[in-house]
């Protein structure tokens, strides 16, 4: 017990602080439990349909628990994008985590495409509209963490780009643009002018800050790495970029196609075309593949 205090009083008096005032501290603290730690009652208060249909609440909560497995993906990526030497068993470490939240993002689609009423689901998402899960600023963020931006645009974009472009030129032309943006026509639905007037600053300061630095950078400056790190690198690409988004894809099909109709997607949004990862095509480690697998990418 004796070696404990020491350890503390020494912890404190090297930070400049009195070890005294925290072990006065220590008597007066209440006692952790579950409930507070975990933040349960605030949790499951966060839930606020915005019609009467009961299985509104497990819309909210499915993506809810979405956006909690791409903060854990995000935990891991800014740990990677971070670290100053990074290692092949740091990397198979992180990767292994993240192939496991990304396997459970595809397989929780089950939520979605079968936990819901399909009339129920059809009625009260209408009062949704322009919110879209497009708009999850996380699923960007680690885009953003992962890979250079010019891998976040389709071919046919890439022919639109000027020569030496700026961060905020290729900004223009990245995949999701497409989500709520008439090329021709020059406009926006307000799902998108939404989005990008909450967020489109921070996607712009967090892409110049990892220029150059971003995973893809990293991997592609490791020297011979090793056959069991490409494979967990060509698995997250093809899980988060291909399995992904062809389950949501055929989730929506379900719910937008089904009974012989065809309905919009709530953020207003071509989705058969902007869900398909033949028409995103991003790739994060294009370098892994070969030239027919990007050719047959997603088919």
């Amino acid at each position: 017990m004796n070696t404990i205090i020491n350890d503390i009083e020494t912890k404190y008096k090297k930070l400049g602080e009195n070890p005294e005032t925290y072990f006065k501290g220590l008597l007066q603290a209440k006692s952790l439990n579950y409930w507070d730690y975990v933040e349960v009652e605030t949790l499951l208060s966060l839930q606020k349909p915005r019609t009467n249909f009961k299985d509104e609440e497990v819309f909210i909560m499915y993506h809810q628990i979405t956006e909690l497995f791409l903060k854990l993906i995000l935990h891991e990526v800014k740990q990677i994008q971070t670290k100053p030497v990074t290692t092949e068993p740091f990397l198979l470490n992180k990767f292994t985590r993240i192939i496991r939240y990304t396997e459970m993002l595809i397989s929780s689609f089950d939520i979605m495409r079968d936990g819901m009423e399909y009339n129920d689901y059809n009625t009260f998402r209408t009062a949704l509209a322009p919110a879209s899960g497009f708009q999850s600023a996380q699923f960007r963020y680690i885009e953003i963490y992962c890979t250079p931006l010019i891998n976040l645009i389709n071919e046919d974009e890439k022919k639109r780009i000027p020569n030496n472009p700026s961060i905020e030129e290729l900004f223009e032309h990245l995949y999701w643009k497409d989500a709520g943006h008439n090329r021709k026509t020059g406009s926006k639905t307000l799902t998108l002018i939404e989005f990008e007037e909450k967020y489109l600053e921070s996607f712009i300061q967090l892409a110049n800050k990892v220029e150059g630095k971003t995973i893809a950078n990293q991997i592609n400056d490791l020297n011979n790495p090793s056959a069991e790190l490409i494979d967990m690198l060509k698995k997250f690409d093809y899980l988060y970029n291909v399995a992904w988004p062809l389950v949501h894809l055929n989730t929506a099909k379900h719910y937008l196609e089904s009974k012989n109709e065809s309905q919009q997607a709530t953020g207003g949004s071509e989705w058969k075309k902007y869900l398909h990862p033949q028409f995103q095509q991003r790739k994060f480690f294009p370098e892994l593949w070969s030239e027919e697998d990007k050719l047959n990418w997603a088919k």
